[in-house]
């Protein structure tokens, strides 16, 4: 067996024990039912809502020149999205009321602002230097 199959065969296996171990921890957690709801949630949320709203974008975006730079904006704003929602969505007091010592809903948007001046300055600065020079008179 060349290395190389035997390396995808030892990750293949470490992650099927990774599911294993998983798996036995939601069935001996203290809510097995909570942790199903929540990946029926997430499934639903996934491919009812994200995974259209991807293809909807990426359709809306197709030959346009600054397609590269409104998929990453985009991709870093999801992603910080996706970090956030969960401690801003949480009902009730935290657990521990030093795991949510800062206003998140407030964070994020000055979050969500700066990638969307970034991609802003990029823009404009792409766009700039696509513009051809216009010679003016004195230069002829």
């Amino acid at each position: 067996m060349r290395t190389a199959n035997a390396l995808r065969f030892g990750v293949g296996a470490l992650g099927l024990g990774l599911i294993g171990l998983g798996a036995w921890l939601v069935a001996v957690g203290p809510d097995p039912a909570g942790v199903g709801v929540w990946l029926v949630g997430a499934l639903v949320l996934h491919d009812g809502i994200l995974a259209p709203l991807v293809v909807a974008v990426g359709l809306l975006l197709v030959g346009r020149p600054e397609r590269g730079l409104l998929r990453g904006a985009l991709v870093v704003a999801g992603s910080v999205v996706l970090v956030a929602l969960p401690l801003i969505v949480r009902p009730g007091e935290p657990p521990n009321p030093s795991a949510l010592p800062l206003p998140y809903a407030r964070n994020l948007a000055i979050v969500l602002g700066a990638v969307a001046v970034v991609a802003g300055a990029l823009y404009v600065r792409r766009r700039g230097r696509a513009r051809p020079q216009r010679r003016s008179a004195e230069d002829d």
